[in-house]
């Protein structure tokens, strides 16, 4: 489990980091400020598989509760690229525990941005919350 934790982190770096100043487009929808990040997470036609995780682990309250957030989002071609069956199985109801980890791993309690991610998780300070 512990080499599937390292590869969804291996995948945090190819996935999207949902940061910006204005409206960004993402998958096709713009990610509004007025939104929480599952609102917006909704929209993004890059983010279906992500969206079903967050379901899934249960964490769309924790979620739209109020922020602020850092969501590093990794897209669902990032999913694509974990070994087949990964997804499907943590998503199931028995794996919960283990989903919700990897999950609360792209998250990070308040404003991050991607020049000051890498210097974080240096010391120590991008993880579960």
């Amino acid at each position: 489990m512990k080499k599937l934790v390292y590869f969804f982190l291996a995948v945090l770096l190819l996935g999207s980091a949902v940061i910006a100043d204005d409206n960004p487009m993402v998958g096709g929808a713009p990610m509004l400020r007025t939104k929480d990040i599952v609102s917006n997470a909704v929209n993004s036609a890059d983010h279906t598989t992500l969206v079903a995780a967050v379901k899934a682990a249960g964490l769309v309250e924790t979620l739209q509760s109020p922020g602020p957030f850092t969501v590093f989002a990794p897209t669902n071609e990032a999913f694509a690229k974990l070994p087949a069956g990964t997804v499907d199985t943590l998503l199931k109801p028995e794996y919960k525990d283990t989903l919700t980890k990897v999950l609360t791993y792209h998250v990070v309690a308040g404003k991050v941005s991607s020049k000051t991610s890498g210097k974080r998780s240096r010391r120590g300070m991008v993880g579960p919350l």
